[in-house]
């Protein structure tokens, strides 16, 4: 089994370095002082649950590596529309493209039987140019639980989870999800197949689209956010807002909000990644975790107001650092 990761940052390295404890023939795709890192010293993985070590071939250059079984996408939802020239020397007939992303993803109704089969959803496919680099039928779905960060080059912490889960949009159970949790498993991962996976996508993503935007006009911590009442009371209304248009759209999550709450308390004083993004000055991830649910609402007719007025602010936030950032230059050559 050949593996590509592209966009080899926290998980993916961590990722490449299970699959290649496997035996799986895994090639990183990165850049920087990481990808030198990658190519000299290899990934180095400090976890709660041992430490370990994997060589695998690291490059910036796909055509260095060419068609592969599986590419392990590593990159932020916003950048998938335009990875086309990474992308494309490592497809062949059959590759399959699993998708670790946060939010909704841009193949969410292909193959959903309903009223909104293959209905296309603008914020994370524009004029359909998601779809044009990555072909519906290529996606594995999967749902990324693990937590990790770079902690230097080369060097990749390993928080906390294991368990990525992946499935086929068509609902079924593939040769190709079974070959792949075989090999993820093997590395030490968990990785179920799920036929349902549409239901770890919501049960996730109702944190997400609560707290990452939350955080990022609050700039306050996970738990901060939990302990506050004034805000802990938005993050409930925006879950029960989040369930009712996932439900809309034909799927159960089965978890309560209270006990969504508190799993994302005891994360204790962590910043989400949408909070870092800002602070970094990077793009934030908001049209796969806030304006594609919005979306839905939308086509559902769900009302929504919480959801809606949280992502404007936020939205408006991201479009003013943009604007700002690009003014910068000019203010100080004056």
């Amino acid at each position: 089994m050949r593996v590509a990761v592209l966009g080899a940052g926290a998980i993916g390295a961590y990722v490449g370095a299970s699959l290649c404890r496997a035996g799986v023939d895994v090639h990183l795709i990165a850049r920087g002082a990481h990808l030198a890192a990658l190519r000299t010293r290899g990934v180095r993985v400090l976890s709660p649950r041992g430490d370990f070590a994997a060589h695998p071939h690291a490059t910036d250059n796909p055509a260095e590596v060419g068609p592969v079984d599986y590419v392990f996408l590593g990159l932020k939802a916003h950048s998938y529309a335009s990875a086309g020239p990474l992308l494309d020397p490592l497809l062949g007939p059959e590759t399959a493209l699993v998708a670790g992303q946060n939010g909704i993803p841009w193949w969410y109704f292909h193959k959903l039987a309903g009223p909104y089969e293959n209905h296309r959803i603008e914020a994370v496919d524009p004029d359909g140019a998601t779809s044009a680099v990555m072909a519906p039928e290529r996606a594995i779905g999967c749902v990324v639980y693990p937590a990790t960060v770079i902690e230097s080059p080369g060097v990749i912490r390993h928080l906390e989870g294991t368990r990525f889960s992946i499935g086929e949009p068509d609902e079924t159970v593939s040769e190709r999800c079974v070959r792949f949790s075989e090999a993820m498993i093997a590395g030490g991962l968990k990785c179920p197949v799920e036929r349902h996976l549409r239901d770890d996508i919501w049960i996730k993503l109702m944190g997400n689209v609560a707290l990452n935007p939350l955080s990022a006009l609050t700039r306050a911590t996970m738990v901060e956010m939990c302990e506050h009442l004034g805000t802990r009371r938005v993050i409930e209304q925006i879950m029960e807002e989040t369930l009712d248009i996932a439900h809309r759209v034909g799927s159960t999550p089965e978890i309560s909000i209270e006990k969504r709450i508190d799993g994302a308390q005891r994360v204790g004083h962590h910043k989400t990644s949408m909070l870092q993004d800002l602070e970094a000055g990077k793009e934030m991830e908001l049209d796969a975790i806030a304006a594609a649910v919005v979306e839905m609402a939308d086509i559902t007719g769900a009302p929504a107001p919480t959801l809606r007025t949280i992502y404007s602010a936020t939205d408006l936030l991201g479009r003013t650092m943009v604007t700002r950032q690009a003014e910068t230059p000019a203010v100080r050559a004056a």
